[in-house]
């Protein structure tokens, strides 16, 4: 399994990543992705990818944490280890009052993406339609994920329209996520990946507790449920479908 996106780069890991990480590979994650936000998580992104050679990195600037220029993060690509642009997007559901900032530093970061040739990880929380329509001119020209997808089906056909792939956190393995259960039921396995969203919405049954990636698995358990595949199956065609988006190593 990957972790597509993790944020073991918060300070709620700091004293026990050693544990995490050990947790991750018991359960069968061989590699994850460590996501930033902001100056400071972009650097510890970095300095996690540099001391362990499972795990990857993004850097941007989250709609949640404006500030600074976004070629400010150009730099940081120098590493090779750094295989996205992200996480970026709209966010609507704390502050709709600077919606054009957001959307500025958004389109910035795409531009950013097409420059470098690299995929870009999509946050929406209650904005599908805005990160929708800033990526819409782009078509053909950017890839990446909508990452912990919290929209319906129809937003998912759209997205998978645009070249992107859908992120299935722990929120699948949460009862009352019909929505995102009818998704993962009718999209094809193809257009999936794997995420925690660590150290945000454990899955059942750790719901409210602190995610981390070794959880990822109830994430693969839960889909091949719902699609009624073999577990192995989608754990290849998630792992392989990630590899691919972020131009992964095959192999440690």
């Amino acid at each position: 399994m990957i972790d597509t996106h993790a944020h073991i780069n918060t300070k709620e890991f700091d004293n026990r990543l050693d544990e995490v990480l050990m947790n991750a590979k018991l359960n069968g994650v061989d590699k994850i992705i460590v996501v930033g936000m902001d100056t400071y998580h972009n650097l510890r992104a970095i300095e996690l990818v540099s001391k362990f050679d499972n795990l990857y990195a993004s850097v941007g600037i989250h709609p949640t944490s404006l500030g600074g220029d976004v070629k400010d993060l150009l730099p940081l690509f120098k590493h090779k280890r750094v295989v996205a642009v992200g996480e970026t997007g709209i966010d609507l559901y704390w502050d709709k009052s600077n919606l054009d900032q957001q959307i500025k530093y958004f389109t910035d970061q795409i531009e950013l993406a097409i420059h470098l040739n690299l995929p870009i990880i999509v946050h929406t929380r209650a904005s599908f339609k805005e990160a929708y329509e800033c990526l819409l001119p782009y078509k053909g020209k950017i890839k990446g994920v909508f990452h912990s997808f919290s929209s319906n089906l129809e937003d998912a056909k759209k997205a998978i329209e645009l070249g992107f792939l859908i992120g299935i956190s722990g929120v699948v393995t949460f009862k009352k996520a019909t929505e995102l259960h009818e998704i993962v039921e009718k999209i094809d396995i193809s257009h999936l990946i794997l995420e925690t969203d660590s150290p945000y919405l454990a899955p059942v049954p750790f719901r409210g507790k602190t995610n981390e990636p070794g959880y990822t698995k109830y994430v693969l358990e839960t889909i091949s449920k719902i699609k009624n595949m073999d577990i192995h199956e989608v754990d290849k065609i998630t792992t392989q479908n990630a590899i691919k988006l972020f131009q992964l190593e095959e192999t440690l």
